[in-house]
Formats: structure tokens, C-alpha cells, sequence
């Protein structure tokens, strides 16, 4: 008796739904990605053979220029729907007697590094994009007559009593600028900071800290 032979069909596989979640995630990803902001100077960090890594949420940063001008950062804590950068500037700006809009409060919050005296903080904000931005950039006041870096400091605490301090300095910079900075972070009771390097952290304990 003659056997018979079934016909086998070619395998065939529809890669159609797979191309259109492939799509659906690429359109996902481009809509809800925010690229992080241009830094307001560019900061040549020594070296460092620490093992530690530094923090990259829940912190602000301080940032010393090679010509010993003072920037700052900060991002929104742990919790990002609480608004931290918005509160503080808040704050800065009834020190100053300066009102900012919900609108201009919101953009601040969108925004990175920056130097600049409160004067002329609502001209930085209100700036068409980041090259303009960067003519507003001065430098932060930090001596004893206008010591605005540490009110930036002290409202940022108040609002995320968690932030960690980071500061991120030019490796020819100033030493007297960075013992201004330090002593700062020290009045405002952060006895523990990360100082940032090109590779690295090094962790810094008041007990380390020499006046």
C-alpha cells in the first residue's frame, strides 16, 4: 500500500504587530524623554582614584569656575511632583522683592546650572534660549555683603531637608573661593559633601575640613 505524503506548509511568521510596538514604543520614548539641560560653565575637574560614585538625584550641586566665579543647581528631591526648584526661587525672590509668575516658575523648574544674581534672574529666564541665557551668567554673589549663594543653599534645605551637597570646582580654581563655599555648607549645618572629579567622588567630613 502506498504511503502518503502530507504536504507540510512553510512556516510563516507576521511580523507586523511586532513592528507596530516597536513604533508605538520609539514614539513613547521621544515624547517623554527630557534631555538634560546645557550647564552653565564648564568645569575642568582634577582626578581622582575614589571608588565611590556621586549621587546623581536628591542633590544640589555648587559649581566653581577657574576664574572663581560660583554657580548653582538643584533638582526637585526624591519626589519630583513636590516642586522644590519652584519653591525656592519662590523664596529668593520675596528675600529680593522680586514676584515671578506661575509661568516663569515653571520654566525655572525646567532649567539647570546657572550663576546669577537675583537682579537678573528674570531676565535669565525669560531669555530666548540657552546663548542668550549664558550673557546673564556673572557668577553668583557669595561674600559677606550679599550672600546669595547661601540663601540658595538655606531654602534648599528647607524645602528637601534630604538633598545631598555636591561641589563640583575647577581643578585651578582659587582655594579661598572653595573655603568660601565650604564654609557655607558647614553654616548651614551640612557637615558631609561629595566633592565631584573627572573620574569620581571624594567624600569630605567636617572632621577632615580644616579653617
Amino acid at each position: 500500500m502506498a504511503k502518503l505524503k502530507v504536504k507540510h506548509a512553510t512556516p510563516h511568521i507576521d511580523m507586523t504587530p511586532m513592528v507596530d510596538l516597536f513604533t508605538l514604543l520609539l514614539t513613547f520614548f521621544m515624547l517623554t524623554t527630557s534631555f538634560k539641560p546645557t550647564e552653565a560653565v564648564i568645569v575642568d575637574t582634577p582626578s581622582s582614584v575614589s571608588e565611590k560614585t556621586a549621587p546623581d538625584k536628591n542633590v544640589m550641586m555648587i559649581y566653581i569656575s577657574k576664574d572663581s566665579k560660583v554657580y548653582f543647581n538643584l533638582d526637585n528631591g526624591k519626589d519630583s511632583t513636590s516642586h522644590v526648584r519652584e519653591k525656592v526661587l519662590d523664596e529668593m525672590g520675596k528675600q529680593y522683592g522680586i514676584a515671578f509668575t506661575e509661568k516663569e516658575k515653571a520654566e525655572f523648574g525646567k532649567l539647570g546650572s546657572f550663576g546669577i544674581p537675583m537682579k537678573d534672574m528674570k531676565s535669565w529666564i525669560n531669555a530666548k534660549d540657552a546663548t542668550e541665557r549664558g550673557k546673564y551668567n556673572s557668577g553668583i554673589p557669595y561674600d559677606s555683603l550679599d550672600n546669595q549663594l547661601n540663601k540658595w543653599v538655606l531654602y534648599t534645605r528647607f524645602h528637601n531637608q534630604t538633598v545631598e551637597a555636591a561641589v563640583k570646582g575647577d581643578g585651578t580654581a582659587d582655594y579661598t573661593t572653595a573655603k568660601k563655599v565650604f564654609d557655607i555648607l558647614l553654616d548651614n549645618k551640612l557637615n558631609k559633601f561629595n566633592l565631584t572629579t573627572n573620574l569620581e567622588k571624594v567624600e569630605i567630613k567636617v572632621s577632615d575640613y580644616k579653617k
